[in-house]
C-alpha cells in the first residue's frame, strides 16, 4: 500500500504551501517520474493498493501507468468536500479539491470504477461486496472494522490530515443534510458540481 505517492513531487512543482510541507518533501521523492516507475514495478504484488489525490497528478506527468491498473476512483458531494478541506486549509481553490483533475483522469482510464462516499457510508457491506465483485477480489465483513490508530503506510501528511480516520474502527453511520457552505465557498462547490454529476453518472449503485 502507498498513500499519496505523488505528494512530494506536487509540492516541490507547483510550490503550494500546504500544511507539514517540509516534513513532506522530506519523506518522499519529489521527482515525479521516478514515482511513476515505482508504481509498475515488478516486484509490486498482485494486489497492491494506491491511494492517489487527483490534484497532485499534473497533467504534464507521466500517467500512462494508468492503464495498466484497475481504477476506483472514489466520489463525494462538492459541498462536504470544500467544507471539509476549509476546515484544514483556508480559501481553497478548485484546483484544490480534485474534482476538474479527477473527471479528466477518469476520462482516459478503460472501464473506470466509480463509487460513492455517501452510498458507502448508507450501506458500507453492500457497497463494499459490490466493489470488490467489480475488482474481482474477494469480500470479507473483516473490510468493515479496523483498530484505531494510524496505518504504516500513512504518509508524514497524515498527522495534520487524518485524525478523525485514525479515531474510527468502523463506517460512521449515513451522512446527513449536506453542510451549508456561503460566499467563496459556495461558488466554489457550484464550479465543482458538474464534473462531480459527470463521475456519478458512473457510480456503482
Amino acid at each position: 500500500m502507498v498513500d499519496e505517492p505523488f505528494y512530494a513531487a506536487y509540492l516541490a512543482e507547483t510550490g503550494s504551501d500546504h500544511p507539514m510541507r517540509d516534513a513532506v518533501l522530506a519523506s518522499q521523492n519529489n521527482d515525479a517520474t521516478e514515482v511513476a516507475k515505482s508504481l509498475m514495478s515488478p516486484e509490486l504484488e498482485p494486489i497492491f493498493y494506491q491511494k492517489h489525490m487527483t490534484h497532485h497528478m499534473l497533467s504534464d506527468w507521466p500517467l500512462a501507468w494508468m492503464e495498466e491498473v484497475q481504477n476506483v476512483f472514489l466520489i463525494r458531494h462538492p459541498a462536504r468536500v470544500v467544507a471539509s478541506y476549509a476546515a484544514k486549509r483556508e480559501a481553497p481553490t478548485l484546483d484544490d479539491i480534485g474534482f476538474v483533475q479527477q473527471a479528466q483522469i477518469m476520462k482516459r482510464v478503460d472501464n473506470p470504477i466509480v463509487v460513492d462516499a455517501s452510498d458507502i457510508r448508507l450501506d458500507p457491506a453492500a457497497m463494499l461486496q459490490r466493489l470488490c465483485e467489480a475488482l474481482g477480489i474477494p469480500w470479507t465483513d473483516d473490510m468493515l472494522h479496523w483498530p484505531a490508530g494510524g496505518h504504516a503506510s500513512d504518509g508524514v501528511g497524515a498527522a495534520h490530515w487524518y485524525g478523525a480516520v485514525h479515531r474510527s474502527t468502523g463506517f460512521a453511520g449515513p451522512e446527513g443534510l449536506l453542510p451549508e457552505v456561503i460566499g467563496p465557498l459556495a461558488k466554489l462547490v457550484d464550479a465543482a458540481m458538474p464534473h462531480y454529476e459527470a463521475m456519478a453518472a458512473h457510480k456503482i449503485t
